[in-house]
């Protein structure tokens, strides 16, 4: 019998960001950019298969704290190693695939996330990622991680910044192995547009985004959200 792939979704956040510190729990219209992301990836997968991965750091207790509240699945790991605390999450839950979604990543597509969990499902890949070439928006970001794969390939990282981008010496060593780029050609307008929350300028955009919704934020996908920052 085959084995069934697990898969899960880990959200890799820290609460003392330099640029805009506390931004995973910042409220807007009430609710912590941490539980946009978490509502919008239980569309794709059951929240049971969900984590967010902070660090062992006092700075994270706050994270840690709400996770808490909201019964949601927290892991402690690694400050600076983000790698080996990505790694060691996907060990502890026992995921074969785990998906990397960054804590500033407010608009996670529903729909590509489904696609590229759906390519995940068939075992076909080590790495499946949007990232390359950047046709989905900063901020829409998913990388797909076969766990094996990566407990052996992290063993070639040479430096601390490898350690640091979890992802970086994949795209930097990437020829000839088995990846699966994942490309935007819904609204290629989109391409590079920065939606990840990485300073004040950018949270006060997702607030005015989320102030346009007529409907729950989940309805809202890449061409929805373009076309609402077009006419802003």
């Amino acid at each position: 019998m085959n084995h069934e792939i697990k898969t899960g979704f880990i959200i890799l956040c820290r609460y003392n960001s330099t640029r805009l510190p506390g931004k995973i729990l910042l409220e807007i219209y009430g609710k912590p950019v941490l539980q946009y992301i978490v509502e919008r990836l239980a569309k794709v997968i059951s929240i049971q298969d969900i984590v967010i991965a902070t660090s062992s750091d006092p700075s994270d207790d706050p994270i840690h704290n709400f996770c808490r509240g909201k019964k949601y699945n927290c892991f402690r790991g690694s400050l600076n190693n983000v790698a080996l605390r990505f790694l060691n999450c996907a060990k502890e839950y026992q995921f074969d695939f785990a998906a990397r979604i960054n804590g500033d990543n407010l608009f996670v597509d529903i729909e590509t996330t489904k696609k590229m969990h759906q390519i995940a499902l068939t075992g076909k890949y080590d790495f499946i990622s949007n990232v390359k070439n950047r046709t989905f928006p900063k901020g829409m970001s998913i990388e797909f991680l076969r766990a094996s794969y990566f407990e052996q390939i992290i063993k070639e990282f040479p430096t601390d910044e490898y350690f640091e981008h979890v992802t970086l010496y994949l795209y930097h060593n990437d020829t000839g192995k088995n990846y699966c780029y994942f490309y935007n050609d819904i609204c290629p307008d989109a391409g590079g547009f920065q939606l990840a929350i990485d300073d004040k300028s950018d949270f006060e955009l997702a607030s005015k985004i989320i102030g346009k919704f007529k409907k729950n934020h989940t309805e809202y996908g890449l061409i929805e959200i373009y076309n609402i920052i077009k006419h802003l």
